[in-house]
Formats: C-alpha cells, sequence, structure tokens
C-alpha cells in the first residue's frame, strides 16, 4: 500500500513545528499544511468524492495548491492539476476528458479571471458535480454567487483524518500534455511513479537539512511538482512560493529567505541574468548562500549557463524529463564531469537508449529516438487506447524526442521528431491551435510551426489562408487568439498567405514553412 500523501504526512510527523511553506510574509508549519490537507480530505468525503473519483485543480503557487493537492490524495481520490491559464473551452474539454467528478478552482484577478472561466467551463459539463471556489481570503464569500468556497468545505471539517489507503500502483495524478496529433492526453501517473521519483530527485540534489527551495515554476506542471514539492515535502525543505515568475519578487527572496536550492526553465535563467536592477540586491549574499541551480524543462544554451554561473557563483545541473516520466529520466550528476549542453545520464532504476525506426540502437554520436522504461513511465494515457499502444511500441516508452550519445553515456537532446513547441518551457502543440484557429470566420486554412527568439526558445507563427471574399489583418486574428487560448499558447506572430506549400496529398509541408 503506497499514497503519495506520506511525502507530507512523514515530515509532518518528524518535523511538526518546522516552516514547510512560505509565501511573502505567511509561514505555515508542516502540521498546519497537514493539519490543513486533513480538512479538505474530510471534506470531500462529506462530499460524497470516493477513493478513486477524479478531482480537478486550478491554482497558482499559493499555499492552496499543496493543500488541496494532498487533501486529494489523502482522500483516494486522483488529483488532475490543470493549468491555470486555460480558457473556458479548454477547461470544459480537461474536465470531460478526465472524468472529474469535483474541481476547485482559484478565483484569480481581474487579469486573469480564473475564477469565472473555471465556472463557466465546469457548467458545460454534466459529470463534473462539485465546483469549489478558491478565495484568496478564506473567509470570503465566493465571487460568483451560488458558489461554495474551499473555506466552506474546510471550515466545519476535523484536522485529523485516517488517510485512504490507495494501492502503489493506483493512479495518483493525471497530468495532461499533448502530441502533434489530437487534444491533449491525461498521463496517469502512479503514486509509485512519483515518490520514486520524488526520492531520486532528492538523492541527485544531495541534500540538506536546511535546504529552502525558490519555487516560481508553476506547481500544476510536473517540473515544479514533483522535482520540488513533492521532493521538497519528502526531504523536510522549506518552499518558498512565488504565484508567477517575476525578477524582482525572485531576488528579493533569494536574499530575504536564504535560498539555497533553485529551479527554472532556461528563460527564467536569461531573464535573471539581464534583470537591469539586479545590483541593488546583496549578490554576495546570494551567491553565498545559493548551492545549486537545476535547469529543465527546455535546452539550456551552453553561453546563458555560463554567463549565469559565472556571474552567481552556482553550480547549474541540467535534466530532462517528460509529463509522461513523472518527470525526471536523466541529470547531470554532482559528482561526475559537468558537461554543458548536455541532459546527464539515465538516473537511477531508468533505463534510456537512442534508436532508429527499427528499435535497433543507433551508432555512437548519431541521432535517434530516445526511449526509455523502468519506474518513472506513466501507467499510460487516460482512456486513449491507441494512443498507448503508439507510444510503448516495442515495451518501450517512445519520447519523441531525438538525442545523441557520447562516448561517456552522456545524452544530448538534439530536436524534436514532432512539430511540438517549447516556448519559454512550456509546450505548445500547433495542431490545437490550427484547430482552434480555423473557426475564426474568416480562416480557411492555417499551419502552426515554432521559430527561434531569444528570450523563449521558440515563438509561435501561424501562417494563414483567408476564406475567399473575407479580409483579417494579422494584428486582428492575434488578438482573436489571444481571447480564445491560453496565453503561452496563442499566436504572436501571424503571417497571411494565399496558399500554403502542400504534398499532392494535401499534406501541409512545414518543412518548408520552417
Amino acid at each position: 500500500m503506497l499514497n503519495l500523501a506520506v511525502v507530507l504526512e512523514n515530515s509532518a510527523r518528524e518535523m511538526p513545528g518546522k516552516t514547510a511553506v512560505v509565501f511573502g510574509d505567511m509561514r505555515f508549519s508542516y502540521a498546519q499544511i497537514n493539519g490543513a490537507a486533513n480538512q479538505v480530505a474530510n471534506g470531500l468525503v462529506a462530499a460524497g468524492i470516493q477513493p478513486g473519483d477524479k478531482v480537478a485543480l486550478s491554482c497558482p503557487n499559493l499555499p492552496y495548491f499543496p493543500i488541496v493537492y494532498y487533501g486529494i490524495l489523502k482522500a483516494g481520490a486522483t488529483v488532475v492539476p490543470l493549468n491555470v491559464l486555460l480558457k473556458r473551452r479548454e477547461i470544459a474539454y480537461h474536465l470531460a476528458d478526465s472524468d472529474a467528478k469535483a474541481y476547485l478552482c482559484f478565483q484569480g484577478t481581474p487579469e486573469l479571471p480564473m475564477g469565472e472561466e473555471g465556472w463557466a467551463g465546469f457548467n458545460e459539463v454534466d459529470g463534473c458535480e462539485n465546483f469549489w471556489m478558491i478565495t484568496a481570503d478564506p473567509a470570503a464569500p465566493s465571487p460568483i454567487e451560488g458558489t461554495m468556497t474551499l473555506g466552506q468545505l474546510m471550515g466545519p471539517q476535523s484536522p485529523v483524518f485516517d488517510t485512504v489507503q490507495t494501492d502503489a500502483l493506483d493512479t495518483a495524478v493525471i497530468l495532461y500534455t499533448s502530441g502533434t496529433t489530437g487534444m491533449p492526453k491525461g498521463a496517469e501517473l502512479s503514486h509509485s511513479n512519483i515518490v520514486m521519483n520524488a526520492f531520486v530527485v532528492r538523492e541527485l540534489f544531495d541534500p540538506q537539512e536546511d535546504d529552502v527551495q525558490l519555487i516560481t515554476l508553476p506547481l500544476f506542471h510536473s517540473f515544479g511538482q514533483t522535482v520540488q514539492m513533492n521532493g521538497g515535502f519528502l526531504g523536510g525543505n522549506t518552499l518558498v512560493l512565488i504565484a508567477r515568475f517575476d525578477p524582482e519578487a525572485v531576488f528579493n527572496a533569494f536574499e530575504k529567505e536564504n535560498v539555497t536550492l533553485f529551479c527554472g526553465v532556461p528563460t527564467m535563467y536569461w531573464t535573471l541574468l539581464h534583470y537591469p536592477d539586479a545590483d541593488k540586491f546583496d549578490l554576495d549574499k546570494i551567491s553565498r548562500t545559493m548551492r545549486l541551480g537545476v535547469s529543465g524543462g527546455a535546452a539550456m544554451p551552453v553561453e546563458v549557463m555560463k554567463q549565469f554561473s559565472q556571474k552567481y557563483t552556482v553550480k547549474i545541473l541540467e535534466g530532462y524529463g517528460l509529463s509522461e516520466t513523472s518527470p525526471v529520466v536523466s541529470f547531470s550528476r554532482m559528482n561526475m564531469p559537468h558537461k554543458p549542453g548536455s541532459i546527464g545520464v539515465p538516473v537511477w532504476g531508468i533505463e534510456m537508449r537512442v534508436v532508429d525506426q527499427d528499435m535497433n540502437d543507433v551508432p555512437q554520436g548519431e541521432p535517434g529516438e530516445i526511449v526509455i522504461r523502468g519506474h518513472a513511465v506513466m501507467k499510460g494515457y487516460y482512456n486513449k487506447p491507441e494512443a498507448n499502444e503508439e507510444a510503448f511500441r516495442g515495451g518501450w516508452f517512445h519520447t519523441g524526442d531525438v538525442a545523441t550519445k557520447d562516448e561517456d553515456g552522456y545524452y544530448y537532446i538534439v530536436d524534436r521528431i514532432k512539430d511540438m513547441i517549447i516556448r519559454g518551457g512550456f509546450n505548445v502543440y500547433p495542431r490545437e491551435i490550427e484547430e482552434i484557429m480555423i473557426t475564426h470566420p474568416a480562416v480557411s486554412l492555417v499551419a502552426v510551426i515554432g521559430v527561434p527568439h531569444d528570450q523563449y526558445g521558440q515563438e509561435i507563427k501561424a501562417y494563414v489562408v483567408l476564406k475567399e471574399g473575407q479580409t483579417a489583418e494579422p494584428e486582428e486574428l492575434v488578438a482573436w487568439a489571444k481571447a480564445n487560448m491560453a496565453a503561452y499558447k496563442y499566436p504572436r506572430i501571424v503571417e497571411i498567405r494565399e496558399t500554403l506549400p502542400m504534398t499532392a496529398t494535401g499534406k501541409i509541408l512545414k518543412r518548408e514553412l520552417r
């Protein structure tokens, strides 16, 4: 028997008074976070949530995230974390596809009205029976009349709960990801998948008792969720949360909270490196305190890594993983020679190969697809048998990523087999964007690709063919896309063309567009 909530419960038992979470001026001990999660679990059970039910969560990096996340797990249910930038139609899709029975959504801000979008999406899904608004002030009423709040769910409940004993192979979390064909797919990660990954990550970071982790990576994403939150709670760390990445807030937290460990995507390091007001902070103190930087989500430009390491005298290690692999499967080791640009070597218990289309290992230094097997690999995509058959060909999980391996066994990401775009560490999937953009009244045909960008790694560009007799300016289409898609998805660049290059069978030749 194993329940992922044990990573919180064990630390709460052993160090109840230690600070677990810091958010602004607020501090919460391990006992407080665990007790609040127990109240959530009691409330969910009282509302009829059964073991195995799916419960969706939309919440930025606030103390509410771990409280609700572990509360769902304690009740024996499955957490379905949703990207906080999703809009109404996207939320409805995720709730329906995951068979979610309940949905907890943060109220948001005037700039990001998550609550309004979440409530609208919830009302489009008949099978999702319960909605609770997470209000900034737990005692405040919901901003949407007729909706219950998290405060009302927790208020009458006991901070003591007997965690439901789940099987190690039961699904703990469904993380949504996408291929380049079809809509997003839910990767089913078991309790064992994530607990094992948290243990592996903790050892890779050479854990220290007094580690303070700064979390500005979104907790709804596997990087922040497993590598930092689950791994951090497992190690009894103090987690400093920042609701969204902002260089001023990051430097302030580095200095004020004596942060020892920072994880980020390459664009975060790029932004911090070029932040013009960095010198107003005590950079000497920050450099003395910070012992490790971790980069993932996309390939770190070697020059950015070199400059950042020199300026802040901090070692940066790169790793590799996917939502489907819990996520970490390879990492640069503390006790091995560091090779900039490499994603390191496979972690404990993971096998990786670089293969050709026939599953033969390619020669050393030659590009091929990374395939993986081991404890980190997901159970499969939820209710997607055809996708699973494709993903697990030959008994290995096929990543769709092209890499090489050197004479020392270090791996290097070369490219993507598929058309996936990585913008600022977020995976963006062209077909999903194309299927939305083509619903614009003036659009006849659209093809989306990634183009190089200094800050984000890639930017999203859409080539559009208009319907006969219709007119639209690129700026108009960008604005429309912004209103209908999450902020990290919509194309910032639109080029209108009379035709798009195609094969004889009518398939758009994206390689010519590139």
